[in-house]
């Protein structure tokens, strides 16, 4: 698999990324096949969160480490940040940041991460302490590299600059991870721009619009599927109407042309987005990454590209196109 450069750094991953949100609630068995999968076809980024499973997730990848792949073919990306409290979602400050990591490494079994992400903004914490965290971990060597997750573009913006004003004394912000896909395009906006400007590769999530431009929520929902079911079936709701069923048609569509398959055109699609270093897939079997997988060898033409921005579109107007010609 071709490995790419995460944002203005030396960090190298493969461009398609392993998600673990599942984790928590898959057999290890699976979960080894699932990486074994992963590994043998070049894939280097692990993506997880210490609140995936309650933990669960780094729990069974630090389990499969070292037994199945050895720790240093791995890129370990982890977050820390979002807590199970109603009234406080997120929690950016040092002391949490900190003792979070300390947890997450334990359960990994490892010394150190490769990527420490804030898992979204804090508003109740100044920026500059949830920042310092990062400096903190990167200087004692707990993490290599450190990025954000779910920041708006002015959020993105300001933390990343305020990270570069002090060349040396601060730790870049590496990469951003971003819902993005054919059905959600919002990043475009302001998050894409501010990414590409200051150096900061984008981590997206959901590349495959929740599952749903695989197609297989065309004529009704699979039952084994997660739309079907009782915990996932919100997550998935939203990308289910009128609009979204034309985007996949195109979709189909252009599938049907190349002799391939959906996931393989909208994976692609997003792939080779500017800006974008990984796509983050999450499989539930090893046929489903082994399908994802199956990406590598596809480059979508320019023609299909540009009927697939035509047909998802999102609809941008001032102040994001030049006021002159509203």
């Amino acid at each position: 698999m071709e490995q790419r450069h995460l944002g203005r750094t030396g960090l190298r991953v493969s461009r398609i990324g392993l998600g673990t949100l599942t984790w928590g609630r898959t057999e290890e068995s699976d979960a080894a096949e699932l990486l074994k999968v992963f590994w043998e076809a070049g894939g280097t980024l692990v993506d997880t969160a210490d609140v995936y499973g309650d933990g669960g997730s780094e729990y069974l990848l630090g389990r499969l480490i070292e037994r199945l792949v050895s720790r240093r073919d791995l890129v370990i990306a982890t977050k820390a940040g979002s807590v199970p409290d109603p009234e406080r979602r997120f929690d950016g400050s040092r002391g949490h940041l900190l003792a979070a990591l300390d947890a997450s490494l334990a359960r990994l079994g490892t010394d150190y991460v490769d990527l420490w992400q804030v898992h979204a903004f804090d508003p109740a914490t100044p920026l500059d302490e949830t920042l310092q965290a990062l400096d903190i971990a990167v200087s004692s060597g707990r993490a290599r590299y450190a990025g954000v997750s779910n920041f708006c573009g002015w959020q993105l913006a300001k933390a990343a600059t305020w990270q570069l004003a002090m060349p040396g004394a601060r730790t870049r912000i590496a990469s951003t991870q971003m819902e993005y896909s054919l059905l959600q395009r919002g990043v475009e906006r302001e998050v894409l721009p501010a990414a590409i400007d200051l150096g900061v590769g984008l981590l997206p999530s959901s590349p495959l619009g929740r599952g749903v431009l695989t197609g297989k929520y065309r004529r009704a929902t699979p039952a084994d599927s997660r739309g079907a079911s009782d915990q996932m079936a919100p997550f998935v709701a939203p990308y289910l109407d009128d609009a979204a069923g034309h985007i996949v048609d195109a979709v189909a569509t252009a599938a049907d042309g190349l002799a391939a398959t959906p996931l393989q055109v909208a994976l692609a699609w997003v792939r080779d987005r500017p800006g974008v270093t990984a796509p983050i897939v999450g499989a539930r079997t090893a046929q489903q990454l082994t399908a994802a997988l199956s990406v590598e060898t596809l480059s979508l033409p320019d023609e299909i590209c540009q009927a697939l921005d035509d047909v998802s579109a999102p609809v941008h107007r001032y102040p994001d196109h030049d006021w002159s010609t509203l």
